[in-house]
């Protein structure tokens, strides 16, 4: 069973820092049981890799990672430390090699949105050998021995565009599906959803699924601009991430030709929402990746709590226009 055998890791990993020792930075590593300070206060360390510095969304789950910390060492009476560590730009290899310095260091929980699975699962299955409690967020690794996964159920975000669309659309058209990296299990999920939404549709055809494997914003936009100006019967798109949405000018030679339904309601979205250049976002949980993570961490290590599921969900929030401006104060609280 999974429980034993992660018992089991912990004790033989306890073992061997009892034996060897432990080769840890004091200023960003405790023990798996936290770490004593001068003051008798212990300190926790959990890391967070995110996916993307460059990717706007994960700077509200820093943000409630780091909110978490502050309430949950006031409760148990502890220090917390976030330990950031995410690539400039996606990078699965690189998120490996941070789960393996931040295990060897002995931190007590790591939260990883993967953006990679089968490339992750081997680091995730190692740090919870060596007694680290590890979470994923808005991209999971389900075949690894991470304790649960957050964000919301994707395959239904990915219906819920297409559904949407299909409302803007009255029921037929052309559509284009904009995904970003191929290799991530939550895009994945998400253009199924789509896929599975269209067929409910008899006027609905999907044209093409497009990947932009870097999800850049300068990128996103360029290949949508391409692409409808190479097929001017596409007459809506289906963004499973809002990319192209993330820098200015995105939907000039689109808007007026295409219905567009985007996940993400980020601050630059949100703009073209107000416009009426995009007909609707759909948002995440973008706080609470961070915040609801560092909580089912802590309440494990604190509290022997393990989380309801190993698959939490959180409900989606539909925004339009005349919901811009109470989302973007939203924003301006998470970015604080």
């Amino acid at each position: 069973m999974k429980s034993m055998s992660r018992l089991l890791a912990v004790g033989l990993a306890t073992a061997a820092m009892a034996l060897g020792g432990c080769n840890k930075s004091e200023e960003e590593t405790a023990s798996t049981d936290g770490a004593s300070t001068d003051g008798g206060q212990k300190t926790f360390v959990i890391g967070v890799i995110a996916k993307a510095q460059g990717n706007p969304v994960f700077k509200a789950a820093r943000v409630g990672a780091l909110d978490a910390a502050k309430e949950l060492g006031d409760k148990y009476g502890v220090e917390i430390k976030i330990d950031w560590r995410t690539p400039n730009t996606e990078d699965a290899q690189q998120q490996a090699q941070f789960v393996e310095q931040l295990a060897s260091q002995g931190v007590d929980g790591i939260a990883i949105s993967c953006s990679d699975a089968n490339l992750l699962t081997s680091a995730i299955n190692d740090a919870v050998a060596r007694g680290v409690i590890v979470m994923t967020f808005d991209s999971d690794a389900p075949d690894s021995d991470r304790m649960a996964y957050y964000g919301v159920d994707d395959t239904e975000a990915g219906a819920a565009v297409m559904e949407q669309l299909a409302l803007e659309m009255g029921g037929e058209g052309v559509v284009a599906v904009l995904t970003g990296n191929p290799n991530a299990t939550n895009l994945q999920a998400r253009v199924s959803g789509v896929q599975g939404e269209a067929d409910k549709h008899e006027g609905i055809t999907i044209f093409e699924v497009y990947d932009n494997p870097g999800e850049g914003a300068a990128e996103a936009a360029a290949k949508m601009k391409a692409v409808q100006t190479a097929n001017p019967q596409i007459s809506g798109w289906a963004l499973v991430g809002g990319w192209p949405l993330y820098t200015d000018n995105a939907l000039d030679g689109i808007y007026d030709k295409a219905k567009i339904v985007s996940l993400d309601p980020l601050p630059l979205p949100l703009g073209y929402l107000k416009k009426g250049q995009v007909q609707v976002l759909i948002g995440q949980p973008y706080h609470g990746w961070g915040y609801e993570s560092v909580r089912m961490i802590m309440e494990k290590r604190m509290e022997k709590k393990d989380p309801p599921s190993e698959f939490v969900t959180s409900e989606l929030e539909f925004v339009r226009a005349d919901q811009a401006d109470e989302y973007i104060a939203k924003w301006n609280e998470w970015n604080k």
